[in-house]
């Protein structure tokens, strides 16, 4: 686990030369058309080919297996957890593992706002454990506070302002639930990742005061592996808690 610290703030030089790369190499879908429109281009897309090969491409990429070993490992630790919501559930490489390692009884919610997607996580996993549910993130058809964790893998990107999401994650998470989420972040690797799914990309200091206005501050942020964490690389991945409502109101 890396230690609780504030991102360091880029240099204005590395700034401007970061938005020139991302005017060059990065999809700007997510920031020049509305969040409806951006939401149909999203499902087309995994609705079609590419989402049949996603399961494929997160194997090749080692991103199911390092996410599964954070898992496993119990970095973030799942056991505890009894009302468990997958958000962006298609390609199963989270709730693969949730299926493994979380409590026998504890209940899963898979969503995933391509219906193609869904009935391809429900084939692979050959479970009939979870409840599969075409969802929005912006627009989850939960009651408040349903569940005590909300795992959300490579999601945010499709949000045009990551607060609709966060805020939703927010509302129906239980007070002292957990999040798990992970993020593609503005990385050159990012970037080309950016193009190539049709998603925006984030700026760490930027999600992390995203997250602290919705309600979410972090806990903790996770690598993969000693490897990522020295070259910063791999993405965003963090762990944030909903604040009991006594601690909630102290913050005030």
């Amino acid at each position: 686990m890396a230690p609780l610290s504030s991102p360091e703030k880029p240099n204005p030089k590395r700034l401007r030369l970061k938005k020139s790369l991302r005017s060059l190499i990065e999809f700007g879908g997510g920031d020049q058309i509305d969040q409806n429109q951006f939401q149909s281009t999203t499902r087309k897309l995994y609705d079609g080919p590419a989402g049949a090969v996603l399961y494929l491409a997160s194997k090749l990429s080692l991103h199911d297996p390092l996410v599964g070993r954070i898992i496993k490992t119990r970095r973030f630790d799942v056991t505890e957890f009894r009302s468990i919501l997958d958000i962006g559930s298609g390609a199963g490489q989270i709730l693969g593992h949730l299926l493994r390692e979380t409590h026998p009884e504890a209940r899963l919610v898979a969503c995933d706002l391509s219906h193609q997607m869904l009935k391809r996580a429900r084939n692979r996993m050959d479970s009939a454990r979870p409840n599969y549910l075409s969802a929005d993130l912006t627009k989850l058809p939960f009651r408040d506070e349903s569940f005590d964790c909300v795992t959300c893998g490579w999601v945010l990107e499709y949000v045009s302002d990551p607060r609709d999401g966060l805020s939703e994650i927010y509302r129906v998470l239980q007070p002292g639930g957990s999040l798990f989420l992970l993020a593609t972040e503005d990385k050159f690797s990012g970037m080309l990742n950016s193009r190539t799914w049709k998603c925006r990309t984030y700026n760490r200091v930027e999600l992390k005061q995203a997250f602290e206005d919705s309600g979410l501050p972090w806990k903790e942020q996770h690598w993969f592996t000693p490897i990522h964490q020295f070259l910063r690389l791999g993405g965003i991945i963090v762990e944030a808690t909903k604040p009991l409502e006594a601690e909630a109101i102290q913050s005030l």
